[in-house]
């Protein structure tokens, strides 16, 4: 794996949107935290283009994309918010430029399309964490999420365990592996695509925001389908944002179908990560090593920056 070069005050933070249009309000306050760090900021040209439900048309968007990381005086590139959109324009990436130019690249919800094709086209780790004009705008932004911004600064490894939140272990024993995934639904999307999530002896981190348990169920059904729940090391199971089905009366709970897909891999599975669409939203790299102990409820995670 590539690692990124860690973040000196006064380096160059590029900040664009590869899925939906930001609100410009919002993301001016985000920015402007990051200048508080002492960082200085550029919005990609495209920032504030809209086209229907995405931030501008698909070539709009991957130019500033490419932009961000042929430029070198830029240290780092957080997006500004998800939505959707990164899949549309993921076969036209450079991956040759990105694999020329490494930095740390940052975001989370449909950015997790573009984690797992910069990952497995060029090597390089990247990190799942909260975004500029959603998250790190709100009024009352959790400090723990401002907090695990700090990794990118040194070489630092992480550790979560109950004092961050109450987990429950759905099945025991320990493993390790590199950590990838992300948002569910784009870790689906992506089967049968030159991009397919490799879970091969990985550490997967899932979450996902919206969806009624039957879609959660009909996602994992699909990834058992294809042999991927059974080639993982042991899953992560982040915020599930609860969205009521509309079938109540007869519907299995999240945590019912969770159990059915993963607690009968015979894998170590552990749930209640605050890791992803949540507040606090602790910030992780993908594609570095970790372990997850099911039985003491932990997981280590190396560091992202070097």
């Amino acid at each position: 794996m590539i690692i990124p070069s860690r973040l000196y005050e006064g380096d160059t933070i590029g900040v664009i949107s590869p899925a939906g249009s930001p609100d410009m309000q919002r993301l001016k306050k985000g920015c402007d935290w990051l200048k508080q760090l002492g960082f200085q900021v550029r919005l990609g040209k495209n920032i504030d283009k809209k086209y229907g439900y995405l931030a501008g048309s698909d070539e709009e968007r991957l130019a500033d994309f490419h932009e961000m990381f042929a430029d070198d005086s830029v240290r780092a590139v957080i997006c500004s918010r998800g939505g959707y959109g990164t899949a549309r324009f993921a076969d036209r990436i450079d991956f040759d430029l990105i694999r020329n130019h490494p930095k740390i690249f940052w975001g989370y919800s449909d950015i997790t399309y573009l984690h797992t094709a910069i990952r497995q086209q060029c090597g390089l780790v990247t990190f799942h964490g909260p975004m500029l004009a959603s998250d790190l705008s709100a009024p009352d932004v959790p400090l723990l999420s401002k907090q695990l911004f700090s990794q990118l600064f040194q070489p630092m490894s992480l550790r979560y365990d109950e004092h961050l939140s109450p987990l429950s272990t759905l099945h025991g024993g320990i493993a390790e592996g590199k950590l990838v995934g992300g948002n569910l639904s784009l870790l689906v999307s992506s089967i049968g695509t030159p991009f397919e999530i490799d879970m091969r002896k990985k550490l997967v981190l899932i979450e996902d925001i919206g969806e009624a348990p039957y879609r959660i169920d009909s996602m994992l059904n699909q990834l058992r389908v294809v042999g991927k729940l059974d080639q993982a090391a042991g899953f992560i199971i982040g915020d599930i944002h609860q969205s009521p089905s509309k079938e109540k009366k007869d519907s299995l709970t999240y945590q019912e179908v969770i159990r059915t897909y993963l607690g009968s891999l015979g894998k170590p599975v552990v749930g209640g990560f605050l890791i992803g669409h949540c507040a606090p939203n602790f910030s992780v790299p993908l594609g570095v090593d970790a372990m997850l102990d099911a039985d003491r409820k932990q997981l280590w995670i190396q560091p992202g920056v070097m």
